[in-house]
């Protein structure tokens, strides 16, 4: 896998259980745990946009996702 610049979600603050994200030079998101690197989603952008607006509009049950 090559390397990217992961970069620690805002709302994980400075516990254990961190969201990082980075883009892929084909301009994928990648998305993991902090507490399972090697296990990586990755997703299209548009696909990311619409998991979090709909996640914002509350269409998604909580912990459903």
């Amino acid at each position: 896998m090559a390397s990217h610049m992961w970069q620690k979600s805002s709302y994980s603050h400075e516990g254990a259980n961190c969201v990082n994200v980075a883009v892929a030079d084909d301009g994928s998101v990648r998305l993991r745990e902090s507490d399972d690197p090697g296990t990586v989603l990755t997703v299209t952008p548009a696909a990311l946009r619409a998991l979090i607006a709909a996640s914002k509009a509350e269409l998604l049950p909580a912990g459903r996702w």
